[in-house]
């Protein structure tokens, strides 16, 4: 007799799962419930529609050769039956049936199984902000939302739009607003962006860069409600720090998981409001699964269950729950956080533990800022990244690590997601055997140098203090010097205008070292911390003793500059 198995949930898990059981099991009965019309679709290219870069909002469900991904895709192809416009409403687990409305037609019917999946997926979460309910207030959960925006941009009308919270949806949609020459604003509770990838000065680099592309970034504010006019639409959002001109805005805070369903039937919820699931993504009831972002993750650096609704981990839990159901018994080891978005002109992407968290866990932390061009200083499309590495002192083990910039991100937070998983250690890093060659990397990676920074500050030999720090500093008016040791044209182009700032290029600091106080603090800088390190180490041969340089030079300064126009 064929096995039947049920699947409740399209978009990216539940056909995951239907279509490697149906490449498993040749004769099993294969049903898909999904309670919406379109089956399975690219939910993160939604931004990407509303800016036009995706032209077609169909080809966010087609296959790569244009194939819509449709009920007669799935009938014809995969041989997998679909109930679209169906809603599960109960799960009788003794009977191992469920009970399902057809939407359109009120019809109602059980349907067996002998395994059933769930991958019902999250919701975005509504703050009660009164007037939420406005003409052009959106969320951007589905196509049909993405299609709204765009018909309400494409209307002309739109001039001014405010994005709620800053989030991963947040700003990538306010980039799109903004090719469509929107003036936008992002309003965000916390002190940054993305407040869960990036500590403050990596966060900082971002937002800067979002300023400059015209989008005002509003931190440390909350939106308390919307405004209309006589006819519901909406005109002005009202937070805490004032009144903001808008015809559109998004609600982008967040999502849940949707775990109704489950906790009807009295399958285990976890703390995070998710499906309880077993490390062969198992409920609490052995005939059930559940994957996507209706459950959450063990987070492998964390050592905890996390919330992390993310379409690539959607994938691999339906893969996963489809070899267990076939009898290829496999664990889902956990996740390590990884995570990348483009926002204007940087790539912004986190893996493992921020600075903050790792302190939290009372690591004994160990930062460094490492710019630098992503190929070769020479080659003509080199472009900066920013990275921020998180070590353990007591180990040298990485335990996060932060890149911001223009250039190549995803290269990096990508070998960096192998190193993380196997516990790799700075000293480790620093050996790896990377594809080098002018048009792809530095002769030593970006990867490669971030990591002996790390271990020479672990080693006791590179002595370092973070940008903040130095901020602090000056703003205490504490006496230190500051030192600058790049060259004459670098100097005229880019300055720090502080009374406390010497310049002697590197290459005299051995000759005018004595110009020098011993009895101060010396903090030196350069373009990004190299040469700094290097002056460090001069001056300790010289017999200095109280001798750092900044983290990330003067390309990471986010504060005050003379810029040469």
């Amino acid at each position: 007799m064929a096995n039947k198995y049920l699947v409740i949930g399209g978009v990216a898990c539940g056909p995951k799962v239907a279509a490697r059981l149906r490449r498993l099991d040749l004769d099993a009965e294969i049903t898909i419930i999904e309670k919406g019309e379109i089956l399975s679709y690219g939910g993160c290219g939604m931004p990407y529609y509303i800016s036009d870069e995706v032209h077609d909002i169909k080809e966010l469900w087609s296959t790569p050769v244009g194939v819509p991904r449709d009920v007669h895709f799935f009938k014809n192809v995969k041989n997998i039956e679909i109930m679209d416009r169906t809603l599960a409403q109960k799960i009788n687990r003794l009977e191992k049936k469920v009970e399902v409305v057809k939407l359109e037609s009120g019809e109602k019917m059980e349907i067996s199984y002998d395994k059933l999946i769930l991958a019902v997926g999250g919701t975005p979460i509504e703050p009660s902000i009164p007037g939420k309910d406005l003409n052009n207030v959106y969320k951007l959960n589905h196509p049909y939302d993405a299609e709204a925006i765009k018909r309400a941009v494409d209307s002309g009308t739109i001039k001014n739009a405010v994005i709620v919270g800053g989030g991963l949806i947040g700003l990538e949609v306010a980039e799109s607003l903004t090719k469509h020459g929107i003036k936008v604003t992002i309003v965000e509770m916390l002190d940054k962006v993305l407040p869960k990838m990036f500590d403050i000065e990596m966060a900082s680099l971002l937002m800067e860069d979002m300023r400059t592309n015209g989008v005002d970034v509003l931190v440390k504010n909350k939106v308390l409600s919307f405004e209309g006019d006589d006819q519901g639409n909406l005109k002005a959002v009202i937070t805490e720090q004032g009144t903001i001109e808008a015809e559109l805005a998004l609600i982008s805070v967040g999502v849940k998981p949707n775990s109704k369903l489950a906790l009807e039937a009295g399958l285990e919820i976890t703390e995070n409001g998710a499906i309880k699931v077993n490390n062969y993504l198992q409920t609490t009831d052995p005939d059930i699964y559940a994957g996507g972002d209706c459950i959450d993750n063990y987070h492998l650096l964390f050592r905890k269950r996390v919330y992390t609704p993310l379409g690539d981990l959607a994938n691999i839990h339906g893969r996963i729950i489809a070899n267990n159901i076939a009898g290829i018994k496999e664990e889902f080891p956990g996740i390590l956080g990884t995570t990348i978005c483009k926002v204007f002109n940087f790539n912004a992407g986190s893996i493992g533990l921020t600075e903050d968290k790792a302190r939290e866990l009372n690591y004994d932390v160990v930062t460094v800022i490492a710019p630098g061009p992503d190929k070769a200083h020479f080659y003509p499309t080199a472009k900066t990244i920013f990275i921020k590495l998180v070590g353990n002192k007591k180990d040298g083990k990485i335990l996060g690590a932060q890149i911001v910039g223009p250039g190549d991100v995803a290269k990096r937070l990508n070998m960096l997601s192998l190193g993380l998983y196997y516990g790799i250690t700075a000293k480790e890093m620093a050996k790896m055997d990377l594809a080098y060659a002018p048009p792809f990397a530095p002769a030593m990676d970006n990867l490669i140098t971030a990591a002996n920074i790390m271990q020479n500050k672990i080693d006791g030999l590179a002595k370092s203090i973070s940008m903040l720090d130095v901020r602090e500093k000056l703003k205490n008016k504490e006496d230190f010097v500051l030192l600058d040791v790049r060259s004459p044209k670098e100097i005229e182009e880019i300055s720090l205008p502080y009374k406390n700032v010497v310049y002697i290029p590197l290459g005299m600091l051995r000759q005018k070292y004595k110009e020098l106080p011993r009895d101060k603090e010396i903090i030196i800088f350069c373009k990004i911390s190299l040469r700094g390190y290097e002056a460090q180490r001069i001056l300790e041969e010289k017999g200095f003793t109280n001798v750092k340089f900044m983290d990330g030079g003067i390309v990471s300064w986010l504060f005050e500059r003379n810029i040469k126009k």
